[in-house]
């Protein structure tokens, strides 16, 4: 019998909209739809990626979920507790167990700080080193934790390169021993050596810290080789969320499919089937009736267009695996395939 999992966050219907305002007077005449209606929940221990194009909503979700962005409607309730009903100073008590990695590691450090006072900022606000030997101790603690000298204490952001930087952040974020941490795109601005040092450090530090993550990105393998639960954002909705290996072997929803397809495979020999999309995304001032994804779905249907999907289980079957489409079983699927001529030239190999 499987164990039960402990949920440690859950996002119940969810919505963030931004006003947009004009005319002379300055008032509102619409609202960006940033996120629209999400729930899902992180249990305790566990990494859920979460992916989708540029401007889908993922930042803000995140941000929602921390309330460094106060969200419109829903509930967010960490370890039984509703936190979007909690006032400035519990809430600043519940930021010692709720953290973010921001993605640009230099854009977040204030650069007139040296790395002492950076990581020794935390620690004076939730008082958990009152002297500066205490201090002292824990920040050197968290440079070995991160992989840095503790010769660095000294020295601005200015002088680190982008991955020492993210390791800096990584340290301010573990400085308070939170539970839960939003990495939004933590290694989208470093170089792709870099970004495979810091996912491991992200991971070596989960198994020893039991962290939970909710790791935002743009790069599907990066969330493959990361996340134990994956989450596919579009245009502030999710659309399908699955088992890391299940999504990626069997997507059901059609956004998935062209966004697996789309990962590009590091061998010339492979052809590949790519599923390409017609038109652009709807802009989220105006979203389409029924589906968001039916004006570039390619086995859109009647119904897609007046009726929207729930995020439910693709079958009776399988509730893990939930997928918001009226038809989640249908559509092509990516395939990857060698050539003639290249198979027989790998053959003589």
């Amino acid at each position: 019998m499987s164990e039960k999992k402990e949920v440690l966050l859950s996002v119940q219907n969810l919505v963030k909209r931004f006003p947009v305002k004009g005319g002379i007077l300055g008032r509102e005449v619409a609202s960006v739809k940033a996120v629209s209606d999400v729930s899902f929940e992180i249990f305790r221990g566990e990494t859920l990626g979460l992916v989708g194009e540029s401007g889908c909503g993922k930042s803000t979700l995140g941000r929602c979920i921390l309330r460094l962005i106060e969200p419109t409607q829903g509930r967010v309730i960490y370890k039984g507790q509703d936190i979007t009903q909690l006032g400035a100073s519990d809430m600043r008590k519940l930021r010692r167990n709720m953290q973010i990695i921001f993605q640009d590691p230099y854009a977040s450090l204030n650069p007139r700080m040296t790395i002492e006072e950076v990581l020794g900022e935390p620690l004076i606000i939730h008082n958990l080193a009152p002297t500066r030997a205490d201090r002292q101790k824990r920040i050197h603690e968290l440079l070995d934790l991160v992989g840095l000298r503790r010769e660095a204490v000294s020295r601005y952001p200015h002088e680190f390169s982008g991955g020492q930087r993210q390791r800096i952040c990584i340290a301010r974020a573990l400085a308070v021993q939170p539970e839960f941490i939003v990495c939004d795109e933590p290694v989208s601005a470093l170089d792709v050596s870099i970004q495979a040092q810091i996912v491991n450090l992200l991971q070596d530090l989960q198994k020893e810290l039991k962290l939970t993550y909710l790791f935002i990105a743009h790069d599907l393998k990066v969330v493959e080789h990361i996340s134990n639960r994956v989450a596919v954002m579009y245009l502030g909705k999710i659309a399908e969320m699955a088992q890391g290996d299940d999504l990626y072997a069997h997507p059901k929803h059609p956004y998935t499919k062209a966004l697996l397809s789309a990962i590009p495979i590091p061998d010339p020999n492979y052809k590949k089937d790519r599923v390409i999309l017609q038109g652009d995304v709807p802009s989220p001032l105006n979203p389409p009736a029924g589906c968001y994804f039916h004006p570039r779905c390619p086995i859109a249907q009647d119904k897609c267009r007046v009726e929207a999907p729930s995020l439910a289980g693709v079958s009776d079957t399988d509730l893990t695996h939930q997928a918001s489409c009226h038809f989640p079983s249908e559509g092509p699927l990516p395939t990857n395939r060698k050539s003639p001529s290249a198979h027989v030239a790998g053959a003589s190999v």
